[in-house]
């Protein structure tokens, strides 16, 4: 496997991924959804013109396999989505990604990578927990948008939050 900074020509494989991606996402909250790949072609170029650092993992037969977007403030690096094709997980693919944000966030003088993550999205955080993050940072509270249906109730600490 080599993890490598993504170019402008892996806008098709890296587009496809981040379509998936979008995808899951859109699963967690039950919203049934296809990969729309001209969004995430838009998407890709997005982080490419504001010089997000996009780590690839390429397999032997040079497919791009994974993919973890950075986003970087001064020193702080936050992880602004890894996603890993569904036939290729658990194989240390996204811990090797990973890893490359966390060399990153040290060489600019920082000491984590931050995560946003969705609160019923189990699999990265058995993920982050795994690799050592369990320190809750902060929590993102909104009013229920018009026509939006919450299905799930999070708790955290003594607060209980629809979602």
């Amino acid at each position: 496997m080599i993890i490598r900074l993504a170019k402008i020509n892996d806008e098709e494989s890296v587009a496809k991924l981040i379509a998936d991606f979008r995808v899951e996402l859109r699963g967690l909250k039950r919203i049934k959804s296809t990969p729309k790949i001209d969004q995430a072609k838009e998407e890709f170029n997005e982080y490419i013109e504001a010089e997000y650092p996009i780590f690839v993992a390429e397999d032997i037969n040079r497919e791009i396999v994974g993919y973890l977007v950075c986003r970087v403030e001064d020193n702080l690096v936050w992880a602004e989505s890894l996603f890993v094709d569904t036939n290729k997980r658990r194989k240390g693919i996204a811990s090797d990604l990973y890893k490359e944000a966390e060399k990153l966030a040290t060489k600019l003088g920082g000491d984590t990578v931050y995560n946003w993550v969705h609160p019923n999205n189990d699999k990265i955080i058995k993920f982050l927990a795994k690799n050592g993050y369990d320190v809750l940072n902060l929590i993102e509270i909104r009013k229920q948008r018009e026509n939006e249906v919450l299905s799930q109730k999070i708790i955290v600490g003594n607060h209980e939050y629809n979602y």
